[in-house]
């Protein structure tokens, strides 16, 4: 049996049989595992007597595809784990650490699609006389079923987020920022149609994103009403009959 299919095998094993009825989208399993072992396959490292390969692996899903794995990521990322450590042996490829998987949900993707960001992180065992290949190699490969495979490079870092109401610009810092009209919130705002505990802005790898926190009246985002979105600068949020704007510098 190949390791594709044995791999296959194993998680319908996983998921008691609900395998072929659980996984309606376009994203398959042995898809990501193939696609997982070509980007590690493409960005071999190669040092004095070995040649590294990424141990980090995220990959990104629609919110569709995401939520069809949600009751299976943890058995479906050791048996992604264990096919691409059996690969690496297999191709006689070095691994700093075992495969680590990760999943996070990209609501730029549409059903179908995925990205992969591969990492090679840490260091070589103590005493060996390799160099300590890590870092980021800066680009997420994202595959469409009906097109071919695009290259994302991340966006230049951005300055300063800042949120601007009633001429006070607020610089965001950490990673959320609660706003509401109870005195717990980040940011409180005196309006009686804003709720308690209303918005949240989050910090998601390099962007922020808002998020409704189950409010009554709902948040709209440049006149739309949303429940999450991601931010860009110049964007109008509103709460209530409160409005500020989102900016980086």
């Amino acid at each position: 049996m190949s390791m594709l299919k044995n791999l296959e095998a194993k998680i319908e094993g996983a998921v008691a049989g609900a395998f072929s009825r659980t996984f309606k989208s376009r994203v398959q399993p042995v898809e990501l595992a193939r696609r997982l072992a070509k980007e590690m396959d493409a960005q071999k490292q190669v040092s004095i007597s070995r040649v590294y390969v990424p141990n980090q692996f995220c990959i990104y899903l629609s919110p569709g595809d995401r939520q069809q794995f949600e009751n299976y990521e943890a058995a479906l990322k050791k048996e992604l784990s264990d096919y691409l450590l059996e690969h690496a042996r297999g191709e006689g490829l070095a691994l700093v650490t075992r495969p680590s998987i990760d999943f996070e949900t990209d609501e730029r993707l549409r059903l179908g699609e995925f990205g992969i960001q591969a990492q090679l992180l840490g260091e070589p065992s103590e005493g060996s006389d390799e160099p300590g290949p890590s870092g980021d190699f800066g680009h997420t490969m994202v595959y469409s079923p009906d097109a071919s495979a695009r290259r994302v490079d991340p966006p230049a870092t951005a300055g300063r987020a800042l949120l601007v109401s009633d001429g006070k610009r607020r610089v965001l810092s950490g990673d959320r920022l609660v706003i509401g009209r109870s005195r717990d919130c980040d940011l409180v705002v005196e309006d009686q149609n804003v709720s308690r505990r209303h918005a949240e802005l989050r910090r998601e790898d390099r962007d922020w994103v808002l998020v409704d926190l189950g409010s009554t009246n709902g948040i709209k985002l440049n006149g739309r009403r949303v429940e999450r979105s991601p931010l860009s600068s110049g964007d109008e949020i509103t709460l209530g009959t409160t409005r500020m704007s989102f900016e980086l510098e």
